[in-house]
């Protein structure tokens, strides 16, 4: 009988073993799948601040890229205004490139929440400095909430909002 017992636990720890295995695999490939639209996303914001950067020579065309064009997407940005819908949208941004605003903002402390591939939402700084109307520098130091929506495949910006600039508040 203390032969058998022997067998059963020992078949038990083997039983446990085997789960526990199997559940730290499962646990291992979700987060590797969780990483791949993350990644993603980061890919997505470098693209943004390309474009961005782009904007501040008067070149719209980058950020007509990183955009989607659906009529859900929103932006608020340094200059104030609430903008919904692409149309509104664009037309912010080409007003703003026409500025040429010069300079260079970049990202700092980036947080990305991503919703499997569909939806992922970024926080962070925007920190750089633009040339303002009367040609001075001026420093950049702004809080913004980015969100992305996967569209074919590809990472699209759908919300965008910013902290004022008082030197672009219209």
């Amino acid at each position: 009988m203390n032969n058998k017992r022997t067998i059963w636990m020992s078949d038990i720890v083997i039983a446990a073993s085997l789960c526990v295995a199997a559940i730290l695999g499962v646990a291992n490939q979700a987060s590797a799948q969780a990483a791949a639209p993350e990644k993603e996303a980061r890919e997505a914001v470098a693209q943004f601040y390309t474009a961005l950067n782009a904007l501040f020579t008067g070149d719209m065309k980058p950020m007509n890229d990183v955009w989607s064009h659906a009529d859900d997407v929103t932006y608020m940005g340094p200059a104030g205004g609430f903008q919904v819908g692409w149309k509104n949208v664009s037309e912010e941004l080409v007003h703003q490139a026409a500025m040429k605003l010069g300079g260079k903002i970049e990202p700092s402390d980036i947080h990305v929440i991503a919703f499997g591939g569909a939806l992922a939402i970024v926080s962070n700084y925007e920190k750089g400095e633009n040339i303002n109307t009367a040609g001075k520098k001026f420093p950049v130091s702004i809080r913004v909430t980015t969100t992305f929506r996967c569209e074919g495949g590809k990472w699209k910006m759908i919300g965008h909002h910013t902290d004022l600039l008082p030197s672009l508040v219209k």
